[in-house]
């Protein structure tokens, strides 16, 4: 893939392929092509300092969850962040709301830094923060509009998260922008590293580890989740289908 209409393409395949097969890999799916067509429209608008090279961020970015999708898909190898969002996929007691946050838990903390490093290649990684920034943004609003959205796919969620306390909140207080600061950070290790292989294997293990947290968030969080679970739809696609709405009208 080089182009931004490559991407996306290659992301209504998958929408489509988990549509079908009623899988709840569809749901970060549909949310980050969503953040592709944004930034398409972007690009074409010409909201970026430098739109050539966002389109080739994007890209890079992109083919990131595209290739862990594809490496599951196949019994390859991937990182273990993707590898923990994907497995839980395939269980009913997760709501909507984790798995999105589940990948943008691998995608930003994880595959963003790689993929600004890869595209400002040997420039000053500096020169390529404020189009970093702005695509956290995106992503940031369309999240902020499913969570006030969510009655329409977890109807008993905004009643019951109420009563989540304590360190069991980090599932409703999933912060984009500490994610987004950790990224740039870890962008600026990944740059000076002298073994790339070894600086994405250890990160990994780190948001593997924010992954796990994010599954398991304590018990009384579990318990209100296992609740709104039973309220939420049951179709996958028709919650597909939903989320698509809400996110196209952000």
């Amino acid at each position: 893939m080089k182009t931004i209409d490559e991407v996306i393409f290659r992301m209504d395949l998958i929408v489509a392929e988990c549509t079908s097969r009623e899988s709840r890999m569809g749901y970060f799916a549909i949310l980050y092509r969503q953040v592709t067509i944004r930034i398409k429209e972007g690009i074409l608008r010409n909201e970026f300092e430098d739109n050539p090279r966002m389109e080739k961020l994007d890209v890079i970015f992109a083919k990131r969850f595209i290739d862990a999708y594809e490496a599951y898909q196949n019994d390859e190898n991937l990182t273990l962040s993707w590898e923990i969002a994907f497995d839980a996929c395939s269980r009913n007691s997760h709501i909507v709301l984790q798995h999105l946050l589940l990948g943008i838990n691998a995608h930003i903390n994880l595959d963003l830094g790689i993929a600004a490093v890869e595209t400002v290649e040997e420039k000053n990684l500096d020169t390529i923060q404020n189009d970093f920034e702005k695509i956290n943004q995106v992503l940031s609003e369309l999240v902020d509009s499913v969570k006030n959205n969510i009655g329409k796919i977890s109807p008993l969620f905004r009643f019951l998260i109420q009563f989540a306390k304590g360190r069991d909140e980090i599932l409703v207080n999933f912060s984009i922008k500490l994610a987004r600061d950790g990224a740039w950070k870890f962008a600026n290790e990944y740059m000076l590293h002298a073994n790339k292989k070894e600086c994405i294997h250890l990160r990994d293990q780190v948001i593997a580890g924010l992954a796990e947290g994010l599954i398991n968030p304590g018990k009384r969080l579990n318990r209100l989740i296992g609740l709104i679970s039973f309220t939420e739809w049951r179709s996958v696609s028709n919650t597909m289908n939903q989320l698509n709405q809400i996110t196209k009208h952000t």
